[in-house]
């Protein structure tokens, strides 16, 4: 029975030292201890500036792209604009010139008319 004899504080103890080397292993077979991990570790800082330099650069792109496509999007409203008022102009001119050529119309029919009126009061 000795041999199963084991009390709380030998568990213990034996978890303790159990931790102690797992611990150990893990230090003894960390990267850092690894021959190249300072340039695997500039290579990766470096990757990692040059990524974020980039994001960067899209970023500014994309803005300078929306900013061209919203000028080119006013511009094209302005010009739709300008035109349409232009064409409205345009109709009203052509209805202003239809309105006094058709006063002008009444005015040559109704002076036919007197015309002819005078001319029968004339032949009587």
């Amino acid at each position: 029975m000795a041999k199963h004899d084991v009390n709380f504080n030998d568990r213990l103890q034996a978890a303790a030292k159990a931790r102690q080397s797992t611990l150990a292993k893990a230090k003894a077979n960390a990267p850092i201890n690894t021959p190249g991990y300072a340039e695997r570790q500039a290579k990766r800082a470096e990757a990692s500036i040059a990524r974020e330099k980039r994001k960067e650069e899209a970023l500014v792109q994309k803005r300078a792209e929306a900013a061209r496509i919203a000028e080119e999007k006013a511009a094209e409203k302005l010009a739709k604009q300008h035109a349409f008022e232009a064409e409205k102009a345009k109709q009203e001119e052509a209805l202003k010139q239809e309105a006094i050529n058709a006063a002008e119309l009444k005015a040559s029919q109704k002076a036919a008319r007197d015309a002819k009126y005078a001319a029968r009061k004339a032949r009587r």
